[in-house]
């Protein structure tokens, strides 16, 4: 076991005056199994390069382990999966490769395949296995279950806890209390590390957000009590002095005593004032954002929005489901449940009207406004201001909902095309959020976004009670949403 040492690290962008880091201090241990907590934007992928010393900082990192990134950039897709694991790691004998592959449920045929057929899942698992067969490495695993199914979530996790030595980035609550033993938390104002899988460390945060909200609000009541006393005790001084003045005044030394001990009891109460504003001033900055979000769901003229019965759709000789039967009704909150490739999203085109080519009986309500959020970012370009007037979207309102989901200010004047994964997703979540809609379709919409936003997210859902048609692999996601879950499968 060694320690990585970050001491004063400060960290801008070039040509940025806003620090990512500035001054940040902590110690981690090589054989903690770590994960990385943080609103989007906060710097996690940042930090990862810095490890992998892709940037100048001021302060110093300091390690005795090499530093290896996940996920690994294949420069030739098209080569055999044996020869891609082989040049990553050329010391590694095959049976120590089929060791791996076989932990993580994966056949060792796919080996002699081209990388470029393989799953997502499928390379996901393959690359996890040849980083970790390193020496001496220290893995940095940035968002690993993007687009993997629940099954293979469970089995990446399962193997993640079977080793030691990694920083994983992950905003999938059950997957984090699966696999890590401490939590690296990116908070607003500081970087925390704390023992404990995700759900203590939420638990912890709670306690510690309650505890300080009410010493708040007890510190908010006392500086408005000592604010009164100090000026009433300033205006008994001030009376009791004039009264010194005037040929008929009484002893003026017994007065001048009372104003002057008025005065320090003034003085007094403004310290006892002042030390609870320095401490109230502590309070709060690692408190997340708690302003709620709102939805627009429209009632529909009838109970049922949506009906399928025995849809099987194929492209060409390709069968991707079959004999899929489910209708929506109204506040009822649909999950769309299968592996990777089972049809999912092609069920989703079909309702959005796309040419899907499918057998079976499908019927969509007369006038149905549907709010659609796609799995793909990649179409998202210009400045937000251009994208609310494109969409007529309320601009003021759309940012308003952006800075509710993490945004800063500064990121407004920015080109999309410049965010990073997760702010792009919140860019969808918040058109659909400033949309009517009777029916709320989102695929996917959870890919990147922070665990913070997903739980702020399930509260909206919860609290409107929309009616919704989803696909998400956050397990613990489906759990709290869907009122209904419907497998989909291959065709037999």
């Amino acid at each position: 076991m060694s320690r990585i040492q970050v001491s004063n690290l400060t960290f801008a962008y070039g040509g940025s005056y806003d620090n990512i880091f500035e001054n940040v201090s902590f110690q981690i241990d090589t054989d903690w199994k770590l994960g990385f907590i943080g609103r989007n934007g906060r710097g996690k992928t940042t930090f990862l390069n810095l490890l992998l010393g892709k940037y100048d900082y001021s302060g110093t990192i300091s390690a005795s382990t090499d530093f290896e990134y996940f996920p690994y950039e294949v420069e030739n897709p098209d080569a055999m999966t044996l020869s891609i694991v082989e040049s990553i790691n050329p010391a590694a004998e095959n049976w120590q490769i089929f060791r791996e592959l076989n932990l993580l449920d994966v056949e060792t045929e796919i080996l002699y395949r081209p990388f470029s057929t393989l799953s997502n899942g499928e390379r996901t698992k393959v690359l996890l296995a040849a980083l970790f067969l390193r020496e001496n490495g220290f893995l940095l695993i940035d968002e690993p279950t993007n687009h993997l199914d629940i099954p293979a979530r469970e089995k990446v996790a399962q193997y993640l806890n079977s080793k030691k030595g990694f920083i994983l980035v992950s905003h999938d609550r059950m997957f984090l209390d699966g696999c890590i033993d401490h939590v690296l938390s990116i908070n607003k104002n500081n970087i925390e590390v704390q023992k404990g899988n995700f759900s203590s460390w939420y638990a912890n945060k709670e306690a510690q957000d309650s505890l300080e909200l009410e010493q708040n609000a007890r510190l908010s009541q006392d500086i408005r009590r000592l604010q009164d006393s100090a000026r009433q005790s300033g205006k008994w001084s001030d009376k009791i002095e004039k009264t010194k003045i005037g040929t008929h005044a009484p002893d003026r030394g017994h007065i001048g005593h009372q104003a002057a001990k008025m005065m320090k009891r003034s003085k007094s109460i403004e310290k006892r004032r002042q030390n609870a504003i320095s401490e109230k001033e502590k309070l709060l900055k690692n408190i997340e954002s708690a302003d709620s979000l709102r939805l627009n769901p429209l009632t529909y003229h009838t109970d049922v929005l949506l009906s399928m019965e025995n849809i099987s759709i194929s492209y060409g000789s390709t069968d991707i489901c079959h004999d899929i039967s489910f209708s929506i009704r109204q506040g009822e909150r649909i999950c769309l449940k299968g592996k990777n490739g089972s049809g999912k999203t092609s069920l989703i085109k079909l309702i959005l009207g796309e040419p899907v080519p499918y057998n079976g009986d499908f019927r969509l309500g007369s006038g149905v406004k549907i709010s659609y959020i796609s799995q793909d970012t990649s179409w998202l370009k210009g400045n937000l201001a251009d994208f609310a007037r494109i969409h007529q979207l309320g601009d003021s309102v759309f940012k308003a909902l952006l800075r509710k989901l993490g945004f800063d200010r500064m990121q407004f004047d920015k080109d999309i095309e410049q965010f990073s994964e997760g702010q792009k997703k919140k860019v969808l979540l918040a058109k659909s959020l400033c949309e009517p809609a009777h029916l709320f379709i989102w695929d996917e919409p959870l890919n990147f976004i922070d665990v913070l936003s997903r739980i702020q997210i399930e509260e909206l859902i919860m609290e409107y009670k929309p009616t919704m048609l989803f696909v998400e692999h956050d397990e613990m996601f489906q759990k709290n949403i869907s009122t209904q879950v419907v497998e989909v499968s291959y065709k037999i």
